[in-house]
């Protein structure tokens, strides 16, 4: 019955459509004699702030789950071990980003077909929505088994808005940028993510420098029976999507994207949108830009926000008011950089600072990580085990700070590298699969398997539950399905010592890092200097003009 009245609709509309045209009136004519208007006109000033501002929300959002994991991991997943906790928070954590590029798919496709700026608003609404229910969902005692489900779930549409919100943010500032400017502009969208773990480490650290570790994790009174500060920074999203819905609905088409579907260049509809995405030899373009960029991207971003943090606070044991400073601090410094690295992309290329950044990346962590292991001036007990820190803060700060150099390298010019690789009519597409199976998948993981990988070096007896490496810590824990979970990899830790080997965890991103280098370096061409407003034949945009109705 609907999709015959929505029919009707269509005909009356399109028989409306056809007398007005043959009186050689159309919609923008009509308008304009009806309302008066005035013309406000933004540049790129604009454009910039008002997509920043939403995927700033948006990795806020993100970033909140991975960093209070520590604290909220008990209470969803309680098993008696705090390293199988974790693992499980952190499994659910990798689950978000593993459907990613499923969301890059479904997202781009959106994005290709109906327009940028309409899929963006619909991503941050998403992944707002899920992170304020994070907020209100009640723990494993009160509801059990639905309490991790749930959580599951919210993970999912993260990750899911996600996959659409970058690929749609990036693009739209590209496709208002000058050519021989767009590593700069677009540069601006990447210091967004290190803004939002910026926010997002500096609210958890303000609720938490004013609330007792306790009243932090389980006690801290809370409506609808709920406890737990550190519920509070997932609620205060419900204020920053607000006001980045605002900004965005404020937003018109790219004018790329509008002369696309003025020329009827772009695809229409989900056939044409698949040859276009992934017909001939597009699968394999885009499998090479994975394995030859956004691999070796994701790794060295990943371990540089959030495995550095990770480390400090897990294998060191920084407490939170020693780490959170440390990171905050050589998060801040680091950030100009994103705009250093996107300018002179401009001038000697993108390809070239993405695979250096790598390079140095995989050849030093090793160095840094023991240097960490040094200033930390940690303290063992009487087995040998690590239980506190007494850390050189300026120092720790510097090597951190080094390590988000290396992020600024290989993501400040990426958005421009991608949306230059791809063609408009099938960019959103392009663009958010191998972005997001990089970060998704390759970086996404990283948490999930350094863990299990230092796990796996520990003496026979010790904390031996945090050898389970190769399984679903979810469907283990709490579906009592028979997986075999111990892993041994005690032969990395010649020495017995109690902590395990603390820096096997390195392998993987070193590993994969290298292998981005020389695919990069074989494989990829650098795009530099593409003239992307040639596909529709059109002129670089200047000022973006918009009608609004006079006061």
């Amino acid at each position: 019955m609907s999709g015959q009245a929505d029919h009707f609709v269509g005909l009356l509309w399109t028989s409306f459509e056809t007398r007005r045209q043959q009186k050689g009136e159309n919609l923008a004519t009509r308008t304009a004699t009806a309302v008066a208007t005035t013309k406000r006109t933004y540049g790129l000033p604009f454009v910039i702030s008002a997509s920043s501002a939403g995927t700033v929300i948006e990795w806020y959002d993100f970033y909140l789950y991975a960093t209070l994991a520590p604290f909220f991991a008990p209470i969803f997943f309680p098993s008696g071990n705090d390293t199988a906790s974790l693992l499980s928070a952190f499994a659910t954590y990798a689950a978000g980003f593993l459907v990613r590029p499923f969301g890059a798919v479904f997202f781009g496709a959106l994005g290709d077909i109906i327009g940028r700026k309409y899929t963006f608003l619909v991503t941050i609404t998403v992944m707002g929505l899920a992170t304020v229910l994070v907020g209100f969902l009640p723990t494993y005692a009160q509801i059990g088994i639905f309490a991790p489900v749930i959580l599951v779930a919210l993970r999912l549409l993260q990750g899911l808005a996600l996959g659409g919100e970058y690929g749609g943010a990036a693009i739209y500032v590209a496709e208002h940028a000058p050519d021989n400017k767009r590593g700069l502009y677009t540069a601006w969208i990447q210091t967004t993510a290190t803004v939002g773990f910026f926010l997002a480490l500096a609210i958890i650290l303000a609720f938490r420098l004013n609330m007792t570790a306790k009243e932090f994790t389980t006690d801290a009174p809370l409506f609808l029976g709920l406890a737990g500060g550190w519920r509070y920074p997932f609620l205060i999203s419900a204020i920053l999507v607000a006001f980045a819905l605002y900004i965005r609905l404020r937003l018109r088409e790219t004018p790329l994207f509008a002369r696309l579907k003025e020329a009827r260049q772009s695809v229409t509809g989900a056939g044409n949108w698949a040859s276009e995405s992934f017909g001939g030899r597009k699968v394999g373009v885009i499998l090479l830009v994975l394995l030859g960029l956004t691999a070796g991207q994701g790794v060295v971003w990943y371990q540089g926000q959030f495995q550095a943090l990770n480390f400090m606070t897990i294998y060191l044991k920084l407490t939170f008011t020693q780490a959170y400073p440390i990171m905050l601090w050589a998060v801040a410094l680091g950030t100009p950089f994103f705009l250093v690295f996107g300018w002179l992309s401009d001038r000697i290329g993108r390809k070239l600072i993405i695979l250096a950044g790598c390079l140095i990346a995989a050849i030093t962590y090793l160095p840094i990580y023991q240097q960490m292991t040094e200033h930390a001036h940690v303290t063992k007990d009487a087995t040998g085990l690590i239980t506190a820190a007494n850390p050189d803060t300026l120092i720790m700060v510097a090597l951190v700070w080094i390590q988000v150099i290396y992020v600024t390298m290989v993501y400040g010019p990426i958005a421009a590298f991608l949306v230059e690789y791809f063609r408009a009519k099938v960019r959103y597409t392009s663009l958010s699969i191998p972005y997001h199976f990089g970060n998704g998948w390759f970086g996404g993981l990283l948490p999930l398997l350094f863990t299990g990988l230092v796990g796996a070096t520990y003496p026979e007896g010790v904390k031996k539950a945090a050898g389970q490496l190769l399984y679903v810590p979810f469907l283990s824990n709490f579906m009592g399905l028979p997986i075999k979970t111990d892993i041994s990899l005690r032969q990395f830790n010649t020495t017995g010592d109690p902590n395990g080997n603390i820096y096997l965890g390195l392998a993987y991103t070193i590993i994969v890092a290298l292998m981005t280098v020389v695919i990069g370096t074989l494989f990829l061409r650098e795009p530099r200097g593409a003239k992307i407003w040639s596909e529709v034949g059109g002129e670089e945009p200047g000022m973006v003009t918009e009608a609004t109705p006079a006061e």
